[in-house]
């Protein structure tokens, strides 16, 4: 049986990585929070006394997997014809990851960033093998995504007299920018602020937060990657022209 031509038996694998890696994310979670490394020659052990099924990463992170299968589809001839469906198998957790503990301690771990700007190098090598240019767009990515976010937080700190944005948000940029291209972070940017203002403007309004309070940014930029990633880059460029031109471009 075959969905969107792609064998069943696929989705059924990655469903099963899906529910594994969901649980992995919440041990990502807890011992970033108790500042511990990830792997450790006695993992096994502290896993197992901590171990509690997380259930909620357990679905979405298969439903996510699937969704990747589905739109991405697996082609035949090996690693560099399925470089998009690897890629972004290989960083989902990693976003949700980031998600969940800037969101709930407004900070983004130095080791997650590393490893995004990791799999970046890796994958813009890859790529090379097949079209150089892809290569170059995704350095270029890095250059754009980093650069556009560390200038707003040296000119939003020296206007505003305090840090305006985290440089772990410009640090996830650049590793973001290196996995998506110029193009793509330029949308993922974007999409950032409009997401970030909407969110902001309703926490104000029902008074879940407070004007002075800090709000993190990356939640942000990771629900925009995620929407990037299966959404074409066409459409989107389309919905924010007319947002951001109020409709003057078609």
């Amino acid at each position: 049986m075959y969905i969107n031509d792609v064998h069943i038996l696929y989705y059924i694998i990655v469903a099963i990585c899906g529910i594994i890696v969901g649980q992995f994310i919440d041990w990502i979670v807890k011992r970033s929070e108790q500042e511990k490394l990830i792997f450790s020659k006695d993992i096994l052990a502290e896993y197992k006394n901590d171990f509690k099924p997380n259930f909620v990463l357990m679905t979405i992170v298969p439903i996510i997997y699937i969704f990747v299968i589905y739109f991405y589809g697996i082609r035949s001839g090996g690693i560099l014809e399925n470089l998009n469906v690897i890629k972004y198998l290989l960083i989902v957790p990693i976003l949700i990851s980031i998600f969940i503990i800037d969101y709930k301690h407004q900070i983004i771990p130095n080791r997650l960033n590393l490893t995004l700007f990791e799999l970046g190098l890796i994958f813009t090598l890859l790529y090379g093998f097949n079209n150089v240019m892809i290569s170059a767009d995704m350095l270029l990515g890095l250059v754009v995504g980093g650069g556009i976010f560390l200038l707003i937080t040296l000119v939003g700190g020296l206007i505003a007299g305090k840090e305006a944005m985290g440089f772990g948000d410009v640090k996830l940029m650049c590793g973001l920018g290196l996995l998506f291209g110029f193009t793509n972070i330029i949308i993922i940017t974007l999409l950032s602020f409009l997401i970030g203002a909407i969110i902001s403007i309703i926490l104000l309004v029902s008074r879940r937060k407070k004007k002075n309070e800090y709000i993190p940014f990356g939640p942000f930029i990771i629900l925009s990657t995620l929407i990037v990633i299966f959404v074409p880059s066409n459409i989107l460029v389309n919905i924010l022209l007319n947002i951001f031109t109020l409709g003057m471009i078609n």
